[in-house]
């Protein structure tokens, strides 16, 4: 390839990247709404402002080249992200992450190729710029690689569903397998629940106002009803039931303190918990307290806690460690 074949296929992979971009920012964007806890969502809104830096440092690469600068390729490229953006929130929550997988390799894989390009026409500013982007594009790779493996292992993920991927989630499981209990297939329902519309908060909420006791007594004969249930169908050899009901009580937090799987949990202040969970090893048992902990005290250090030990877990389930 001749040197200006090379400054010209430079110049157009830059434009590529700069298009990308736009699609990445937004969905960066979007994922805020989406995170889990309050360290997640000011990391999602530091990356959305590192990827418009990335941007402009693409932008002033084009016109280092001689490039003009686009009026038209901007706009399309940013109405292109929109399209994506909302239109994966269609998909399961799995499927729209590998999207964005594909979407940070291809920005990774073109980074690599435009740092080749600009070493060949000697551009020392122009590869500077491509390394920039090989680092930030790695590290996300890495992060949604983490998410997805977060979730597999039953969560908590970083990431909640919207609630058109929890009710697509959903949509898709009862079409393609038989409906099964589990410990993950139940989060995912709570997760349905977390995010549905303000309609139903208000409407809960409006009853908690008219009696308020009445709604307690009837959490408590709920709660009260479950553990009964979870213990007549282990007495009478239903194992699968009792599984069943168990798993509803431990993903609503609603197990009794002397069944969690951390001793004395209750009596724990927050620097005692965040260290107790750092020796479990195990993501079950890890979910069990982060919903026993958003049930009865929320309290922000443990819950973030919990996710970060449960995101270790995945990085070293999928060799990232």
């Amino acid at each position: 390839m001749s040197t200006r074949n090379t400054a010209a296929t430079l110049l157009a992979q830059l434009r590529v990247i700069r298009e990308l971009t736009d699609t990445e920012i937004r969905i960066a964007e979007t994922r805020i709404a989406q995170a889990r806890t309050e360290a997640v969502r000011r990391e999602l809104a530091e990356n959305a402002d590192n990827a418009r830096v990335r941007a402009e440092a693409v932008e002033a690469a084009i016109r280092e080249l001689g490039g003009a600068p686009e009026r038209i390729g901007p706009f399309l490229g940013r109405a292109a992200a929109a399209v994506k953006a909302i239109g994966e929130q269609a998909q399961p929550f799995d499927e729209a992450l590998l999207g964005d997988l594909v979407l940070e390799h291809q920005l990774l894989d073109r980074a690599r190729y435009v740092k080749a390009l600009a070493t060949t026409v000697q551009n020392a500013d122009v590869v500077a710029v491509a390394q920039r982007l090989i680092t930030a594009h790695t590290a996300t790779v890495e992060w949604l690689t983490t998410v997805l493996a977060e979730d597999a292992l039953g969560g908590p993920a970083a990431l909640r569903r919207t609630p058109i991927q929890a009710v697509t989630g959903t949509a898709v499981k009862l079409i393609n397998i038989p409906v099964t209990w589990s410990a993950r297939g139940i989060d995912r329902a709570l997760d349905t629940f977390r995010a549905a519309p303000p309609a139903l908060g208000e409407l809960l909420a409006r009853g908690a106002h008219a009696g308020d006791v009445a709604v307690k007594t009837l959490a408590a004969s709920r709660d009260a009803v479950l553990e009964t249930t979870e213990q007549v169908s282990r007495g009478e050899g239903a194992d699968s039931a009792a599984q069943a009901v168990h798993s509803v009580r431990t993903t609503t937090g609603l197990l009794e303190p002397t069944e969690l799987p951390i001793s004395g949990y209750d009596d724990l202040n927050v620097a005692q918990a965040v260290a107790e969970i750092k020796e479990l090893s195990d993501p079950a048992a890890i979910r069990v307290i982060l919903a026993y902990e958003e049930a009865h005290k929320a309290r922000q250090g443990v819950v973030s806690a919990a996710q970060t030990r449960v995101s270790a877990i995945a990085r070293e389930v999928s060799g990232l460690n």
